[in-house]
């Protein structure tokens, strides 16, 4: 049989299975509609006066549905279009179905779907009214035309222009988090110039999109690794230096550049990553599930804030400083007194909880310290603990760690900023040294089979022990960051929440990996943190990227060397072995 016959005999299948992409796509074109993202979201601008949130929304449905069906298309650049363009338009299908219900037939949609209002469907139909139901569906098809030809471009094109495409989406979604510091200072020309009052500007667009192009082909990112990977160790060591010098004055700058609130969010960051390093000794290296992580987050907290609080709940209220002898005394509520005591406090709940459940294993142990952290939830906000805690009111009133004039570069968030950076870069270094120790060997061992770890002479009660108490530790000492950065701690700070989005952080950055940490924290909690003006719709999109994110990356964004040869054990499989006798040949 022909090659053209081939492709003929293959073309049927491939149009049902670009109808069938496309229709997937209509249903999630339908669904970002309904539920409120492409109304809402149209008030925002992305690029002043060209393209709103929702109508990107819709875009983005569209491309996306254009670019699954080439992979289903026959050979040939006419037939890949031609795919896409069926796909596109088949994706717009149902957004044109309601435009004939609700607005042709006169049927009242919004009784069941109350954003099936007026404001969508000026969007769907580009403001034509009804005579424009046709619109999605010609939209769709020329999207996802446009998708087919993106994907028949070689990659030195396609990439560099999915790049400017991609700046001009994170540039406007961040506008407003760019411009304000800028109106500030000497760069308001240029923030009026790039920004507009929501979204880009037409030539703030443009240039974002040309930078990031010009940028993509002037960094050729995968040459620049072959030859650092190519380099002597002296020499890579020679080159990076200067710019891990360069990449931490850059972080030193950041927040003056950029103002309170990012400040804010990567002080909130860092205090996770804080959390984030204890939980990945305790579950990513020794592999004990601990769902009540966040008890001994509170301990830190509690403590600093009984240790400094102003309120009638401080410990010191009445003395700012205790006299130990003659001539000198130490001030409590100074924050770096208490901090140690939290640490110290922390790691003790950590042996008290680790003792009694060192015998349990997998999800069992999971339940039972999820037991743990709601009864340190209760106790907090019980009336028992009213005179001591607080109780619903919580510990108030909590200084900041430096006494800095408002303006310097150490005031209000600032100083959290860097002390959280401090931290996360000194639990950094003892986590690592940890992992590459003896004792992160047993732990590591313990992870993979208790049973043989234990044949071998490790001391599970001790090694478990350990695990328990510095990850209580780390934990500890994010609560403390967390109680100077709020100013004050409530019991309902102690949620389970808390718990899973730092097992959750873990798991996206790669169990067992540091640097995954940092990588998860950044993604799971700065990222949604940015994204607070689109309200409860953020947590949709962390619940989306959640998923493709156990779909398509399983051992995370950054894994350790372990999980990495795991994850290709089967191709370990499939080369063959040096003993095996050939086919054909007799054994001996």
């Amino acid at each position: 049989m022909t090659t053209a016959a081939v492709a003929s005999a293959g073309q049927p299948g491939a149009w049902m299975g670009a109808l069938r992409v496309g229709l997937i796509g209509s249903a999630v074109a339908l669904y970002v509609s309904l539920n409120g993202i492409v109304p809402i979201f149209h008030a925002r601008p992305l690029i002043q006066g060209t393209i709103s949130l929702g109508q990107t929304a819709l875009v983005l449905t569209f491309l996306a549905t254009g670019f699954l069906a080439t992979r289903r298309a026959p050979p040939g650049a006419a037939m890949t279009l031609a795919t896409a363009a069926l796909a596109g338009a088949a994706s717009g299908v149902s957004l044109s179905v309601l435009l004939l219900v609700g607005q042709l037939a006169g049927i009242d949609v919004r009784a069941v779907f109350i954003q099936a209002s007026p404001v969508l469907y000026e969007v769907l139909t580009v403001g034509a009214g009804e005579a424009g139901f046709w619109i999605p569906i010609a939209a769709g098809a020329i999207i996802g035309t446009a998708a087919g030809a993106v994907s028949l471009l070689p990659r030195r094109f396609a990439h560099p222009l999915l790049s400017g495409l991609l700046s001009v989406l994170i540039v406007g979604l961040f506008a407003s988090i760019l411009r304000t510091p800028m109106l500030g200072g000497p760069l308001q020309g240029l923030a009026r110039f790039l920004f507009a009052a929501d979204g880009l500007t037409r030539e703030g667009a443009i240039i974002a999109f040309a930078g990031a192009v010009v940028l993509r082909i002037l960094w050729p990112q995968a040459r620049l690794r072959e030859r650092a990977a190519e380099l002597p160790d002296a020499q890579r060591r020679r080159l990076i230096v200067p710019l891990i010098g360069l990449g931490l004055l850059f972080v030193a700058v950041l927040p003056q550049m950029l103002g309170p609130f990012f400040a804010h969010v990567v002080a909130f960051v860092a205090l996770y990553i804080l959390m984030g390093f204890g939980l990945n000794i305790t579950l990513g290296l020794a592999g004990l599930l601990d769902l009540g992580f966040v008890a001994f987050f509170a301990v830190g907290a509690y403590t600093v804030g009984l240790f400094t609080s102003l309120s009638e709940l401080g410990l010191f209220t009445g003395s700012p400083c205790l006299a130990l002898w003659d001539g000198f005394a130490v001030c409590p509520q100074y924050f770096w007194f208490a901090l140690p005591l939290a640490i110290l406090l922390a790691m003790a709940f950590g042996a008290f909880l680790g003792l009694p459940i060192l015998g349990i294993r997998g999800d069992y142990l999971a339940i039972a310290t999820l037991g743990f952290g709601e009864i340190i939830r209760i106790l907090a906000g019980s009336d028992l603990l009213l005179p001591w805690l607080g109780g619903p009111q919580g510990v108030i009133n909590i200084p900041k760690p430096i006494d800095a004039a408002p303006g310097t570069p150490l005031a209000g968030a600032f100083q959290i900023y860097y002390i959280g950076l401090v931290c996360a870069a000194v639990i950094w270094f003892v986590a690592i040294r940890l992992r590459d120790s003896r004792l992160g060997r047993a732990w590591i061992a313990i992870r993979e089979d208790e049973d043989v770890a234990e044949a071998l002479g490790v001391s599970l009660v001790q090694t478990k022990l350990l695990a328990y108490m510095l990850g209580a530790a780390f934990a500890g000492l994010g609560g403390a960051v967390f109680a100077g950065l709020i100013g004050a701690v409530f019991y309902t700070d102690i949620n389970l929440f808390v718990s899973i989005n730092v097992v959750a952080l873990i798991i996206v950055g790669g169990m067992g990996s540091f640097p995954g940490v940092v990588v998860g924290a950044i993604f799971l909690i700065g990222l949604p943190e940015l994204f607070r003006e689109f309200a409860e719709y953020r947590f949709l999109f962390y619940g989306m990227a959640l998923v493709a994110m156990m779909v398509y990356r399983p051992g995370g964004l950054l894994p350790s060397r372990i999980a990495e040869r795991e994850l290709h054990v089967p191709e370990a499989a499939e080369r063959p072995d040096p003993g095996a006798v050939p086919a054909g040949e007799p054994a001996g």
